[in-house]
């Protein structure tokens, strides 16, 4: 017995010896990055990221492997900023988890742009349709909509280039730009092809629109989770809600964004229950209860979903639904039931780190799943280019049963 306390006691010493080795590593490299040595810097950036996995993740392949083996491949044969981005970027894959990722100075701009709603573009809203890139939306004074861009447009080239099997991200990319600088876009539109050249502006984003389906239904277009402003954007919609007998709220497209944003609103809507249980590292669990705010809307919903609704847009929807507070109607969501932190690292750069899952409030894990909704309907290409919103209609016809 006295021989294995020992054999217990020196083990815990050696990885206690381990930890501190490791952050010793990183004030060292933090020193001596601060004078410009460009190799301490790339190590300093990878040790950093290093830590910040092993302490944070709760991807299960980080439980699968030696964490340390990335260390010892990399850290001595690191000697730019370029060398550490792939070092990174290669430990990340080998946790087969596509929301872990590094984040170049580039994309830390780009993002921390979604949070604070602006970016440099013509404001336009698109999505993928049957493999056609195609716009849902545009903002509101923005050159997309001064240039008469429409809903169900057909994207068929940018700048001369064909843009057929582009991803969305790929296409916002070729779309976005500087201020001042113009973007041609060759359109289809009833079978008939246009081209637009648009001069790209600073746009305000907003995640929410209202307006007035008849004088009894309200909408309110929910586009994404992620702005700062998004739960104050929906307040004031909800407040001018309050006259109407019903209201629906769109929730097509938007890809999630901030879980504080995704509890706010829906306490908005919901007196009683649990809006979503978060299970973290080490078998910590916590659950975010409704805690009611804002003015009392009591009247039916109905929540559009379709294939791009995920993430803190599913817990929302989730939280709706299994609360009894709405009708989903639309296409099946995403399946993204995971939670990611955003965690700045040296130069300029981030990683957007997977640190816990989600339950929907009756213990659902949606993850790679999705919500079924309550009334499935199709959007077709056909409806799309006939200028008919399918789900849309099939929303009315139930809110006009229920009041």
């Amino acid at each position: 017995m006295k021989k294995i306390i020992i054999l217990l006691l020196f083990s815990v010493f050696s990885l206690c010896s381990c930890i501190g080795a490791e952050y010793a590593d990183l004030r060292k490299y933090r020193r001596q990055c601060a004078h410009n040595n460009e190799a301490a810097c790339a190590k300093y950036l990878f040790v950093e990221s290093w830590i910040d996995v092993r302490e944070e993740s709760f991807t299960t392949n980080l439980d699968k492997q030696d964490w340390y083996y990335w260390k010892d491949r990399y850290l001595d044969k690191l000697q730019t900023k370029e060398d550490a981005y792939v070092a990174i970027e290669t430990m990340l894959l080998s946790l087969d988890d596509p929301y872990t990722r590094f984040l170049t100075p580039e994309e830390v701009e780009e993002q921390n742009m979604d949070i604070a709603a602006e970016l440099s573009g013509i404001g336009v809203v698109i999505g993928n349709t049957d493999g056609k890139i195609t716009i849902e939306d545009t903002i509101e004074n923005s050159p997309a909509a001064k240039s008469g861009l429409k809903f169900g447009d057909i994207i068929v080239k940018i700048d001369g280039n064909s843009v057929s099997g582009y991803d969305l991200k790929r296409v916002a990319g070729l779309i976005r730009g500087k201020k001042g600088t113009a973007v041609e876009l060759l359109i289809l539109r009833n079978n008939q092809s246009i081209t637009k050249k648009i001069v790209r502006d600073t746009i305000k984003i907003k995640s929410v629109t209202f307006k007035e389906l008849d004088k009894d239904i309200a909408y309110i277009k929910l586009s994404t989770f992620m702005s700062q402003t998004a739960s104050a954007e929906f307040a004031e919609a909800l407040t001018k809600a309050l006259k109407y007998k019903a209201l629906v709220i769109d929730l097509r497209g938007n890809n999630g964004g901030l879980l504080q944003n995704a509890a706010y609103i829906s306490n908005m809507l919901l007196k009683e229950g649990n809006i979503v249980s978060i299970h973290k590292k080490n078998n910590k669990t916590e659950t975010i209860k409704v805690q009611h705010i804002g003015a009392d809307f009591d009247k039916p919903i109905v929540v559009l979903t379709n294939g791009m609704s995920a993430s803190a847009g599913e817990i929302f929807a989730a939280a709706l639904q299994e609360n009894g507070r709405a009708s989903l109607v639309g296409e099946k969501t995403y399946g993204k039931g995971l939670i990611q932190r955003i965690v700045p690292l040296p130069l300029n750069t981030a990683m957007n780190v997977t640190i816990a899952k989600y339950l929907t409030p009756q213990g659902h894990d949606i993850n790679k799943n999705g919500i079924q909704p309550d009334y499935e309907v199709k959007l077709t290409a056909d409806d799309i280019k006939a200028g008919v919103d399918t789900q849309l209609n099939k929303a009315i016809e139930i809110l006009k049963a229920e009041y």
